[in-house]
């Protein structure tokens, strides 16, 4: 599929935003996170500004991003829709978690609700986001088990490295997030190690000769159904060269997982200062490694009408 930068920004941005969002819900409610208001207003507006960036920018590569509104229509049949309205909806309890926390510095039970009822918004919106692209059956390297837990943990990743390094800035002790930014970090790496094996092994789910009722053998076409490129080969048919992708495999390797999961245990033992340069060294260098990786996760996946064109 051509990856388009816009919705590889806008899944990027939004799943570190929503995955900041969760763990500010979860951690504030059992009482690890400083109830400074100064910390709550950097880092939820960081998340805000993350997801609303991320969803503003979704509406580039629309023909007619005036219309967009439309798709909130559609929520009984489709996840674009329902990711819409998720989206959307969890404003209002993020909102509120503001409102008591940064405004009026208070951690009652209305407040713990209004962020844990924020938490669950964001994981909704991100199993939506997961399900768009595990829903199409057409592209099996997305029509797949391992798409919308990848999702979960690439939110969850970034998220924990974010606000790790927002506790070290503000010299926050870091706490249990000190300890599941690692974690993250190893979980997202191995289940990319995985995901890549098990797209690497996939064959399409139909050929050429099954389209025409063939029950054995094969067909090949002998001339091309245009003369050039038309609009489905570049949507739908982009490629990539092996080396190209071994390479780009090796950056997110290194950018979104070693160096970052080598930075978040180096400050679990580091005095604060070093800590805090690791820390958010981990979050700045992990940026392109995840680009990087969603960006291929559009650009290997192949959609089965190119068979029509014989690839």
């Amino acid at each position: 599929m051509h990856p388009t930068f816009s919705v590889i920004f806008f899944t990027t941005a939004t799943g570190a935003g929503y995955g900041l969002l969760a763990l500010l819900g979860t951690s504030f409610a059992i009482g690890a996170l400083p109830q400074d208001r100064l910390f709550g207003a950097v880092t939820l507006g960081l998340a805000l500004i993350l997801i609303t960036a991320g969803l503003i920018s979704s509406t580039a590569h629309l023909g007619h991003p005036e219309r967009a509104w439309r798709a909130f229509s559609q929520w009984r049949s489709s996840w674009l829709s329902r990711e819409g309205v998720a989206s959307v909806a969890t404003y209002v309890p993020v909102g509120l978690f503001a409102i008591g926390w940064v405004m009026l510095g208070r951690a009652d039970v209305l407040v713990i609700s209004a962020g844990l009822a924020a938490t669950i918004g964001a994981v909704a919106t991100i199993v939506t986001t997961g399900m768009i692209y595990a829903s199409l059956k057409p592209i099996p390297q997305w029509s797949s088990r391992y798409t919308v837990p990848g999702y979960l943990i690439a939110s969850a990743m970034t998220g924990a490295v974010l606000l790790n390094a927002a506790l070290h800035l503000f010299h926050a002790p870091a706490g249990m997030i000190g300890f599941l930014a690692p974690l993250a970090i190893a979980l997202g790496w191995a289940w990319k190690l995985a995901t890549w094996r098990h797209n690497d092994a996939l064959d399409m789910p139909a050929t050429a000769s099954a389209a025409i009722g063939l029950s054995g053998g094969t067909i090949r076409s002998i001339e091309w159904p245009h003369t050039e490129e038309n609009y489905v080969l570049k949507e739908m048919g982009y490629r990539i060269a092996r080396k190209h992708s071994a390479k780009l495999r090796r950056f997110v390797q290194l950018c979104a997982f070693a160096i970052p999961l080598a930075a978040t245990t180096f400050a679990l033992c580091a005095s604060d200062a070093a800590a805090a340069v690791a820390a958010v060294l981990a979050a700045l260098i992990q940026i392109p490694g995840v680009l990087a990786d969603r960006w291929l996760f559009f650009a290997e996946a192949k959609h089965i009408v190119t068979l029509y064109y014989g690839r």
